[in-house]
C-alpha cells in the first residue's frame, strides 16, 4: 500500500486515448483494480439509499408535511416519501459520481452528505416548507460554485499548510471508523457516553458478521490478497443471508430508529426484497414551484432580522461543505499516494467544481447536498487510482435503482469492517506531524480528536484552522500565516457561535 505523497511514476506511455485521459498507466493501475475499487466504494456508501430516505423522509416541515407533500400523519405517507428518496438519492448519486469521474478524473465518489441532510432535516426544515429548505441548498451550491470559478476555494485550499492537511486525514481516518463501528453495533450510546456493543459485551449474530468479516478482511490484506475488502464485503453479506434466512434476525430499529431488538441489524434487514419501479417524482418538485424553491424562503422571512437569519443557514452549510470536501479529497489523495509534490491532488479544479455542482443538483433533487465522500478511501486502499472508479461507482448506483433488492441484501455490518480498516490505513498520516513542537502539534491534535468525538469533519478541521492561527499568533509569527488563514479562522468563529447568534436574532 502506497502512502507517499507524490503520485507512482511509470516509464510506460499511455495505451490509447482512454488511458490518457484517465491517466491509468500513468498512476500505475489496471482496469481490473479500477472496477474492482469502484465496487468497494459502491458498497462502503450504499447506506446512504437506506439512511437518506430516513433522515431526509421523515422529517417535518413546518406545516407538518413530509418532502413528498404529504401530511406526516397520513396513512402509508412515511414509507411513500421514504420511496421517493432513495429512489432520487440513488440516481443523483450514480449520475454525479459518473461526472466526478469522467470530468475530475479522481477515485472519488458523490452522494449526498451526511450531517448536511440532517441539518436540513432537522434544522432547516423545521423553520420553513420542504421546497423551501431545499431552494436554501441550491443556493448555497450556487455560492460554493461561484467560489470555485473565481478560483477562491481553490486558493483557500492551496493555503492551508501541510500539517493541517496531515491531522485532517488523520481525524477522517477516526471519523469514518467510528462511523464504522457505529454502523455494525459494536460502538453505541451508553452511559455516561459511549459502550461496547450490547450493555459492554458482544452480543448477537449482527456483531459476529461484523468480527468475521473484519478477521477476513486482515487475514487477506496481511496476505496481500488482491480484491480483500471486495472478498470480506460480499462473503461477509453472503453469512448475513444466510444467518437472516436461518436465524430470523430482524431489524434492530422501528420505523422512528429507536432501538427495539438490540441484537437486531443496525441498518438494513440482508433479505431479498420485492422488485418495484423506483419512484422519480421527487426530482420535478422544484420545477413544479419554481417561485416557493428560488426565492420563496426569502419572501416568507420576516424583517431584516429572518432575512440575516436565512442568509446564516446558507453560510452555515457552505462552510460545512466548504471544508468538508477539502478534508475528504486530501485524505482519499494521500491514501492512494495521488497527493502531488505541492501537497494537492490532481486535477483539483476539475474535483471541486464537481463537488460544488452536487450542492445544487442535490437541492434541485430534493435530497439535500451531495458531496464527496470519505467512504471512497476504501476502493482507494483496494487498489483504486482513477475516475474510472467513479464510473464503477456511479454505475452501480443506477443499478440499484431497478436492483434495490441486491443492494439491500448487504448488511452495514457486512461493509462496515472496510471502514474500520481504511481508519488504520489513514492512520500512517500521523507520522508527518512534529508532536514535539507545539505550535504544530496542538492544532493538530484538536482537529483529531474533534473529527470523531463532536462526530463532524467540519468541527475538527474548524478547531484546527483557529487554534493554528491563534497560536502562530501568540507565538509572534503571525506573518508567517497566510491572509486567507485570517479569512477561514474568522469564519469559523462565527460557525460555531451561530447558535447563540439565531438566539439574539430571535
Amino acid at each position: 500500500m502506497s502512502h507517499a505523497s507524490a503520485p507512482p511514476e511509470t516509464s510506460s506511455a499511455p495505451t490509447s486515448s482512454f488511458d490518457s485521459w484517465f491517466e491509468l498507466t500513468k498512476r500505475g493501475s489496471t482496469l481490473a483494480r479500477e472496477i474492482r475499487g469502484g465496487l468497494v466504494t459502491f458498497f462502503t456508501m450504499a447506506y446512504i439509499i437506506v439512511l437518506n430516505p430516513l433522515i431526509i423522509g421523515t422529517a417535518s416541515d413546518v406545516n407538518g408535511n413530509l418532502i413528498n407533500g404529504m401530511a406526516a400523519g397520513a396513512e402509508g405517507a412515511i414509507p411513500a416519501s421514504i420511496a421517493t428518496v432513495a429512489a432520487a438519492t440513488a440516481l443523483i448519486a450514480g449520475l454525479l459520481s459518473i461526472f466526478m469521474g469522467a470530468y475530475g478524473r479522481f477515485p472519488i465518489a458523490m452522494a449526498t452528505g451526511l450531517g448536511l441532510n440532517a441539518m436540513v432535516a432537522y434544522v432547516i426544515a423545521p423553520q420553513m416548507t420542504w421546497v423551501q429548505a431545499m431552494g436554501l441548498v441550491f443556493w448555497e451550491g450556487l455560492a460554493i460554485t461561484i467560489l470555485v470559478l473565481t478560483g477562491f476555494r481553490k486558493a483557500v485550499f492551496n493555503a492551508v499548510p501541510r500539517v493541517l492537511r496531515a491531522a485532517i486525514s488523520v481525524g477522517i481516518g477516526l471519523f469514518i471508523a467510528l462511523i464504522g463501528l457505529a454502523d455494525a453495533g459494536i460502538v453505541r450510546p451508553g452511559n455516561p457516553l459511549l459502550q461496547l456493543g450490547v450493555f459492554g459485551s458482544l452480543i448477537g449474530w449482527p456483531i459476529a458478521v461484523f468480527v468475521i468479516g473484519l478477521v477476513l478482511l486482515v487475514a487477506l490484506y496481511v496476505r496481500k490478497v488482491r480484491g480483500a475488502m471486495l472478498i470480506a464485503i460480499l462473503s461477509a453479506t453472503v453469512l448475513s443471508v444466510i444467518v437472516e434466512s436461518v436465524g430470523h434476525v430482524g431489524s434492530a430499529k422501528d420505523a422512528t430508529g429507536a432501538i427495539v431488538n438490540p441484537t437486531g441489524w443496525m441498518l438494513n434487514v440482508p433479505a431479498f426484497g420485492g422488485w418495484s419501479l423506483p419512484d422519480l417524482s421527487l426530482l420535478t418538485i422544484a420545477f413544479r414551484n419554481p417561485g416557493e424553491f428560488f426565492f420563496g424562503a426569502f419572501t416568507a422571512a420576516n424583517g431584516m432580522g429572518a432575512v440575516l437569519g436565512v442568509l446564516l443557514l446558507i453560510f452555515a452549510l457552505l462552510l460545512a461543505d466548504f471544508f468538508d470536501t477539502m478534508g475528504t479529497i486530501v485524505a482519499v489523495g494521500a491514501e492512494g499516494g495521488l497527493l502531488e509534490a505541492d501537497g494537492n491532488p490532481p486535477h483539483t479544479q476539475e474535483i471541486l467544481m464537481v463537488d460544488s455542482v452536487g450542492a445544487m443538483v442535490g437541492g434541485l433533487g430534493s435530497v439535500s447536498s451531495n458531496t464527496s465522500y470519505i467512504e471512497s478511501a476504501a476502493g482507494v486502499g483496494d487498489g483504486a487510482r482513477t475516475g474510472i472508479a467513479s464510473l464503477v461507482t456511479g454505475a452501480a448506483f443506477l443499478l440499484s435503482l431497478v436492483l434495490a433488492p441486491l443492494v439491500n441484501m448487504v448488511p452495514s455490518e457486512a461493509a462496515a469492517p472496510a471502514l474500520v480498516f481504511v481508519g488504520f490505513l489513514m492512520m500512517s498520516q500521523v507520522a508527518q506531524i512534529d508532536w514535539t513542537d507545539p505550535v504544530e502539534g496542538i492544532p493538530a491534535f484538536l482537529t483529531v480528536i474533534l473529527m470523531p468525538f463532536a462526530y463532524s469533519i467540519t468541527a475538527g478541521i474548524g478547531a484546527g484552522f483557529i487554534f493554528f492561527v491563534l497560536i502562530k499568533v501568540l507565538h509572534g509569527k503571525a506573518k508567517q500565516v497566510h491572509s486567507l488563514l485570517y479569512v477561514v479562522a474568522a469564519a469559523f468563529l462565527i460557525y460555531f457561535v451561530q447558535g447563540a447568534i439565531f438566539g439574539a436574532l430571535g
